[in-house]
């Protein structure tokens, strides 16, 4: 199967050429090269121009380089690339040194994404990182969530990668705030929320990777502006948008029989641009257990998903846009036993509009929607981990159904963005109890969540100061909840009363610009997160670790400040970003301890009083030659539990799965020759893995690598190795020790087709 959709992905696009095209014939040409800020080379860029009357055009080989059959008379010429602004120069005297193109999302998406406009707004006052295509694709990472690891604050729940981990485990964790099986930071693709429906957790296989060109992080409640889930940031994954003609294929296998078929298309049109993609990964993965204590029911966690994502859309201008997305993900998952499984699929839709901006404004529309079915077997482990029978099975289905519309508007130094969303979301989870291998009885709870909210924002600059403001009033509810218990052939059903809470989420920014080259900010806010279906009415379970539900649960609130600069030198070789943060959050949804046996844990999901996080986050950047490039991170986090009455020895303690350090640092060198390498490193200090501390998870360092080299015209080759050292890092214990990848090396070619422009 994957053969034949990687043959359809090479028929889809017949007049692909690998060659350079040019309209006429000339007796000399321009020679030129095409690259990036750091000096790596933009493979399929495309030059076109008028030579004299004649139109002209070429496209670069798999090093940059173009030839234009152009003798003289080119006065200006257009260079385009996937994923790169594109920019006009002077054809008569630019064209023979090399041409530097700037990544097209970075200055437009960090302002969509940390003010919710869909036009720059200039300095803003928040934390702000984006990963380019090039930072995700050259790191050492099978998965998406790997490659985020590169952001010095971003952990999941676990230290597992999805690759192998539950995907209930997949929460997001940014300075320090910590999760559970839920996100605390809201994930976005195209406007659209991706947190899962029912869990609030991420699938990270959801989006073929080669369809997102950026990654935008922002650090720090988000509240203000998207209302629930983003109370600890909001990660926007920008996906890719048809505006060329070509076809990429990626091919990849490697250790634990490990293989990553991708493939996508994209075909743009006068009238209408079409994307199809598709990625099939496969692992048989690793057991999880340590060692000395792994037995005769461990088995490798692993993954078999395919995901699959169309889009049809019309562009008549840069800024005007209609399109319509379809995404699919089919996994299947085994947790590390021969019984503990669980499988997902998953379609998601959306449709959108962006109505063409003007000098005074500007609008956006989104319309989404998702259907999901989830299953999951649980059960209990023998002594010595040789036994097991099955507890438990679960089955999962919810639908979503959603809008979202905001407007930019700009009155001269001023400008003003508002919006408003509506969530809806309907769920069925079916827990069947197995006693001895018989069904004992059916748990079932039927639910419904809907979010009404609305915001406005203020932006004002004057001089070296500007500022921003803004407002959300979310209306929350749990509606028409009912409990069906049939234990033992009899039936009771239970009613809840429906629960409606309102929460308003104020922000104000300040940031002084300090030259041209520095700035200092400053902002305070308040947000919230409500607890999902699964923290009210599921029961999960991690191992031997059960974690209860509680229909109880109240929403998390967050009050936060901080305080940053930005720091750039004269010649753009190095850039520092540096943030104090402090967050509060009253009322935080964790899992403290009931009970613990030998070989189990029982958890319940209750509302502690309140946790604090405080801290320091660094980004430091170097581009001391354009071959070598480096980055680096650093976050320290203090985050502890302040205040809980029920149980007072709880204060003081750490949040679970949270490092007081953690540190990133990447250094890459580029030759035109050699290819590229990428160093990687990975630390983190000491963590618990449960609210009493009881359960310490020691630190880590782990060491990766990534090289790749162009082979010729479009095709390149790469692989990846990670953990070098073979340590692996401690995850969980629950209470039996579970353990991080071994060394893991993979590698693969890379195919690239686009048709020169006519």
């Amino acid at each position: 199967m994957r053969l034949t959709f990687a043959l359809a992905m090479g028929l889809f696009l017949p007049s692909v050429s690998t060659h350079a095209q040019t309209a006429g014939v000339w007796p000399s040409a321009i020679h030129g090269r095409v690259t990036d800020q750091t000096g790596r080379a933009i493979a399929g860029a495309v030059v076109s121009g008028i030579c004299a009357t004649h139109p002209v055009s070429t496209a670069g080989d798999g090093q940059g380089n173009f030839v234009l059959a152009c003798a003289s008379g080119l006065r200006l010429a257009d260079v385009v690339a996937s994923g790169f602004a594109p920019r006009t120069i002077d054809g008569s005297s630019n064209l023979q040194g090399p041409i530097v193109l700037s990544p097209s999302t970075v200055a437009q998406q960090v302002s969509i994404t940390a003010a919710r406009s869909s036009s720059p707004l200039g300095e803003i006052a928040k934390t702000v990182s984006t990963l380019s295509t090039q930072a995700l694709h050259d790191y050492p990472a099978v998965t998406l969530d790997e490659a985020l690891r590169q952001h010095a604050g971003f952990e999941l729940f676990r230290r597992a990668p999805s690759r192998v981990a539950n995907p209930t485990s997949e929460g997001i964790s940014l300075r320090g705030l910590g999760s559970t099986a839920a996100s605390r930071t809201l994930v976005l693709e195209d406007g659209a929320p991706l947190n899962d429906p029912f869990g609030g957790y991420i699938h990270w296989n959801e989006s073929p990777e080669q369809t997102i060109e950026s990654v935008t992080l922002v650090s720090g409640g988000g509240s203000d502006l998207y209302g629930s889930s983003a109370l600890g940031g909001v990660i926007d994954l920008v996906p890719i948008t048809p505006t060329a003609t070509r076809a990429d294929l990626s091919l990849a296998g490697g250790g634990e029989d490990t293989s990553d078929l991708q493939a996508t298309a994209t075909h743009h049109g006068r009238e209408v641009s079409e994307l199809l993609a598709g990625e099939s990964l496969r692992t048989a993965g690793y057991r999880l257990t340590t060692p000395i204590l792994a037995g005769l029911v461990d088995t490798p966690a692993n993954v078999r998903s395919q995901a699959y994502r169309g889009e049809l859309g019309r562009r008549d201008n840069p800024t005007k846009r209609f399109f319509t997305t379809g995404n699919l993900l089919n996994e299947d998952r085994s947790n590390g036993t021969p019984l503990q499984t669980n499988a997902t699929r998953l379609w998601r839709y959306l449709g959108g509009y962006d109505l063409p901006q003007t000098r005074w404004s500007a609008a956006r529309l989104r319309l989404f929607g998702s259907d999901e079915g989830y299953r999951q077997s649980f059960s209990a482990i023998g002594p010595g981990r040789n036994s097991e029978s099955l507890t438990r099975l679960q089955r999962v289905h919810t639908q979503e159904l959603g809008a979202t519309a905001d407007t930019t508007v700009h009155f001269g130094s001023i400008v003003g963005v508002a919006g408003a969303d509506v969530r809806d979301l309907r769920a069925r989870d079916n827990e069947t109890p197995i006693s001895r291998g018989t069904p004992s009885g059916l748990q079932a709870v039927t639910a419904r969540q809907r979010y009404i909210g609305g915001f406005g924002e203020l932006l004002a600059q004057h001089a070296a100061w500007s500022g921003a403001f803004s407002l959300r009033a979310d209306r929350a509810s749990n509606l028409d909840i009912f409990q069906t218990t049939r234990p033992a052939g009899r039936t009771s059903a239970m009613p809840t009363p429906d629960r409606t809470e309102i929460v308003l989420s104020p922000r104000l920014g300040l940031v002084r610009t300090l030259g041209a080259r520095a700035n200092v900010h400053a902002s305070g806010f308040r947000a919230f997160r409500s607890p999902t279906f699964n923290e009210l009415y599921r029961t999960g379970q991690v191992g031997q670790e059960v974690t209860l539900a509680n229909a109880s649960l109240l929403s998390e609130r967050a009050t936060g400040w901080e305080l940053g600069t930005q720091l750039t030198d004269r010649s753009h070789v190095a850039s520092l970003q540096a943030t104090y943060f402090w967050t509060e959050i009253n009322r935080p949804v964790s899992a403290v301890l009931r009970s613990q046996t030998a070989t189990s844990i029982t958890n319940q999901r209750v509302n502690l009083g309140q946790i604090r996080s405080r801290g320091v986050e660094v980004a430091l950047a170097l581009h001391p030659a354009r071959p070598v490039s480096a980055t680096f991170g650093y976050q320290f986090a203090d985050a502890t539990v302040t205040r809980f009455a029920a149980q007072p020895a709880l204060i003081g303690k750490l949040l679970p799965q949270v490092p007081r350090h953690s540190f990133t640092a990447q250094i890459t060198g580029r030759n035109l020759r050699l290819g590229e390498l990428t160093f990687a490193t990975r630390a983190s200090s000491r963590a618990f893995d449960d609210t009493s501390n009881n359960f310490p998870l020691n630190g880590f360092v782990a060491l990766d690598l990534f090289g790749q080299r162009t082979l010729s015209h479009g095709l390149s080759a790469f692989f990846l190795v990670e953990n070098l050292t073979g340590r692996r890092a401690q995850v969980a214990r629950t209470p039996v020790l579970t353990l991080g990848s071994p060394t893991f090396a993979e590698a693969g070619l890379r195919l690239h087709l686009q048709r020169a422009v006519q």
